[in-house]
């Protein structure tokens, strides 16, 4: 009887249904995101690096093997995986929607840990990383400097030192990446030089090693001591260098005569970008950012609030010359 009664009165019909569509778009501007269901498939991101190695090379070296080993994953969906030339692979491994993120994420590490005694040394060294994160970044936070007092290597260096761990922390925030290079010594061979003392670079580079090192010396009369010990003292060397002069003054070999060849003779040493391979600007000007991807559980909007009010609360604290 229901059924008959609309179909005899369509115009009645046709009001309830635009009231039911009213009522709906009206209760749609009151539905809190938080509550929209989760429709993307959550993910997890495995980044690492190795260093002067081409696409081909990280693909067949490193890629390949850690492809291998990631099927079978239980929840897999499916994997995609990008190496480029400057030796990073990204690979993003895909579950099926409700998946436990922290259990697949203990799986990808275990086989991670099965795969790392065939991967090259420059890659165990750098280490691998499995992250909980999105794909896609949520936002970019950028420093700048108004003056011009500050370079890129300067902010980003800032930014990693004094920013990034407390981004890191903010809740929602899946990976907060650097886009720029902190500061880190640069050491330039010149090849006719080295060609000319007979030396190659590998020798260099097992010098300051060798020679740029912290050690635990040990302390002068330390338990058990003698009878009649009173006094304990710990022996403090310099270890570790950290100026372009105590890096130049390395001895790379030493002659017959006695004349040193040290790394100024066969290299200009200088404090410099730890890569210059990432360039970020902000209506031209340098800058130095940070990426930030949203959690699996996160909420965009809520997050991005958030990530904006820690940062007026650190910008309080910034030096003369940066802002954001």
């Amino acid at each position: 009887m229901l059924p008959r009664f609309f179909i005899d009165r369509p115009v009645f019909a046709w009001v309830i249904a635009i009231i039911i569509v009213l009522g709906g778009l009206l209760a749609l501007r009151g539905l809190p995101v938080a509550q929209y269901p989760e429709v993307a498939p959550p993910a997890l991101s495995v980044r690492t690096v190795y260093p002067g190695a081409s696409a081909e090379v990280v693909e067949q070296s490193v890629t390949s093997l850690i492809e291998q080993e990631m099927n079978g994953i239980e929840n897999l969906l499916y994997m995609q995986s990008e190496s480029d030339s400057n030796g990073n692979m990204v690979m993003t491994l895909t579950f099926q929607t409700g998946t436990n993120l922290d259990i697949a994420s203990v799986e990808a590490q275990n086989r991670i840990k099965r795969v790392e005694s065939r991967l090259p040394e420059e890659v165990r060294r750098q280490g691998i990383q499995v992250l909980k994160s999105r794909r896609n970044y949520l936002m970019f936070v950028a420093l700048y400097s108004p003056d011009g007092t500050y370079d890129r290597t300067a902010l980003s260096s800032f930014i990693n030192a004094n920013i990034l761990d407390h981004i890191r922390r903010v809740p929602g925030v899946g990976e907060a990446t650097l886009f720029g290079s902190e500061y880190a010594m640069r050491i330039w061979l010149d090849p006719d030089k080295l060609a000319g003392y007979q030396m190659s670079p590998a020798e260099a580079l097992a010098a300051v090693r060798a020679q740029n090192v912290q050690l635990a010396t040990g302390e002068i009369g330390q338990l058990p001591a003698p009878p009649g010990q009173q006094l304990a003292a710990s022996v403090i060397t310099h270890g570790r260098y950290s100026t372009p002069e105590e890096f130049g003054a390395i001895v790379l070999r030493e002659g017959p005569s006695g004349a040193l060849v040290r790394l100024r003779d066969v290299a200009r040493v200088e404090l410099g970008a730890n890569d210059y391979n990432i360039d970020s600007r902000l209506n031209g000007k340098p800058i130095g950012a940070i990426g930030i991807k949203l959690s699996p559980t996160g909420n965009a909007l809520e997050t991005a609030q958030a990530v904006r009010a820690r940062m007026a609360e650190l910008a309080q604290y910034f030096p003369p010359g940066i802002d954001w």
